[in-house]
């Protein structure tokens, strides 16, 4: 299951909305969060991954889950710093090329700003579009893909979650210039040539 991230409560209106157990592939740090409900991410299947790192541990927890029929969540674009939809990052695509997997999109949308609504007494509405499922990607005959591949399934992957999400949220993957002009910057990773141990 992939999903746009935008907010960091995005894990937990997935798993309301959803009848399976998910595990979820996340960061092993939550710089977008507070750190007052670090705690949060104990409560549900994570499993780590480390910045920067290409971590060979996260591929192969994540390969297991797959293996044994379960349901991964992930969030493509490698964090919830900007508003509107990026590109992903290589791990989803890297990750759907080497299992063979099905990949359901999900669209999120109505976090933003959540708990300044709620301390301000206001009723919050939190959408969840889900859309038909896509892939596998096969064809590669267990070579390892280019970045250029890579890229190309990432993109497939954004384009089927944006239709779930609306126009004003898709970014870089909206039919409107203007859209994809505004978005400009957004797509910059903000944890590129860092480390995370």
């Amino acid at each position: 299951m992939v999903g746009n991230h935008f907010h960091f409560l995005d894990p937990l209106a997935l798993i309301y909305a959803t009848p399976w157990p998910l595990e979820f592939v996340g960061g092993a740090q939550t710089p977008n969060a507070p750190k007052a409900v670090g705690w949060i991410s104990k409560l549900f299947g994570v499993i780590p991954t480390y910045r920067g790192t290409g971590s060979r541990e996260t591929l192969q927890s994540s390969e297991s889950v797959l293996k044994q029929k379960g349901v991964l969540a992930i969030f493509p674009e490698g964090g919830s710093w900007a508003t509107v939809l990026r590109p992903a990052r290589p791990g989803t695509a890297f990750l759907a090329y080497r299992t063979g997997a099905q990949i359901l999109p999900v669209g999120l949308d109505g976090l933003v700003g959540y708990v300044g609504k709620i301390q301000r007494g206001e009723r919050v509405n939190v959408n969840l579009k889900f859309g038909k499922p896509f892939g596998p990607f096969t064809g590669f005959k267990g070579s390892r893909p280019t970045r250029e591949e890579m890229d190309e399934v990432g993109n497939e992957i954004m384009h089927n979650i944006s239709v779930l999400l609306p126009p004003e949220r898709r970014g870089f993957y909206s039919d409107d210039p203007v859209i994809r002009e505004a978005a400009r910057g957004t797509e910059i990773y903000p944890w590129a040539g860092q480390s995370e141990s």
